[in-house]
């Protein structure tokens, strides 16, 4: 076979399992039937992207949350009380641990004297906890509609489960049987998976971490979680994360992948696959 027919060769094929047909009209389907798993380099790019866009938009959904809700407002009052109380006292309340630790005995008692005095400040307590509330508030409803936007309604429209990184890197989901992702699996996967488990949970140890109110428990909590996604992507056949444990879901290469409409179809695809095989067998 000379270069020119080799060529043309090479492109007929490549067409065919694209397309699902063989270069004499028949299906190439079966070529591709099996599990075509997603590069792990190209995932890794893909999450990246995916991350920093959600990072993105969480924040601008933030800074619309807190306008709505007079975030600003609420934090000047408790900053102007520190100002009040700090000059009064002669204090810094915005000190490092080892400034703290190096203070006299004469300095930590006018500290603690002008904590106390914030604390009796009914006006400063009220702005620190509807500050921590906000805070909270602000927090969960930016993540989750950053992650209803990103991993849920893009997909939707951009079909095969493809965020814009995955479009980006060629991947795309299907159900772990092969057959293409329902609107309640992207769910499943968007909300209970990534932004109930894999985000807010972290996330919500990191800022207990923060206020001091969880102690040495959230660190370990955090570790778990890693190992638990660890052992997952290492043992599982698909490589998996919990997200898609959860909506039975399988992260795939887009373009070589075969996914089926229904379960209908992909059985009746398999019955006749057999009976092929069977015919071939025979002659």
């Amino acid at each position: 076979m000379d270069f020119t027919l080799w060529a043309v060769y090479n492109n007929t094929v490549k067409t065919a399992a694209r397309t699902g047909r063989t270069m004499w009209g028949g299906s190439a389907r079966s070529m591709i039937y099996d599990l075509q798993k997603a590069n792990m380099w190209k995932r890794i790019s893909a999450f990246l992207f995916d991350g920093i866009l959600l990072g993105i938009l969480a924040v601008l959904f933030a800074w619309l949350l807190s306008m709505v809700l007079h975030y600003d407002r609420w934090n000047d009052t408790l900053n102007d009380a520190y100002a009040r109380y700090g000059e009064e006292y002669g204090v810094a309340f915005d000190i490092s641990l080892s400034e703290y630790e190096a203070l006299s005995p004469e300095e930590l008692d006018q500290l603690n004297a002008a904590y106390q005095a914030v604390g009796e400040d009914a006006e400063a307590v009220r702005a620190y906890n509807v500050l921590i509330q906000l805070t909270l508030v602000i927090t969960s409803f930016s993540l989750l509609a950053a992650c209803l936007c990103l991993e849920f309604f893009v997909p939707m429209k951009l079909g095969g489960g493809r965020t814009l990184g995955k479009k980006i890197f060629g991947l795309g989901l299907m159900r772990t049987e092969g057959i293409k992702v329902s609107n309640v699996s992207l769910f499943i996967r968007a909300i209970l998976g990534k932004y109930a488990i894999e985000l807010m949970i972290p996330v919500l140890i990191v800022l207990m971490i923060y206020w001091g109110t969880i102690g040495i428990v959230g660190p370990i909590v955090l570790g778990l979680i890693l190992i638990v996604q660890l052992v997952v992507i290492i043992t599982t056949r698909t490589n998996s994360l919990i997200h898609d444990l959860m909506a039975d879901t399988v992260v795939i290469d887009y373009a070589s992948q075969m996914i089926f409409d229904t379960r209908e179809e992909m059985i009746a695809f398999k019955e006749k696959a057999h009976k092929e095989a069977v015919a071939r067998q025979t002659y």
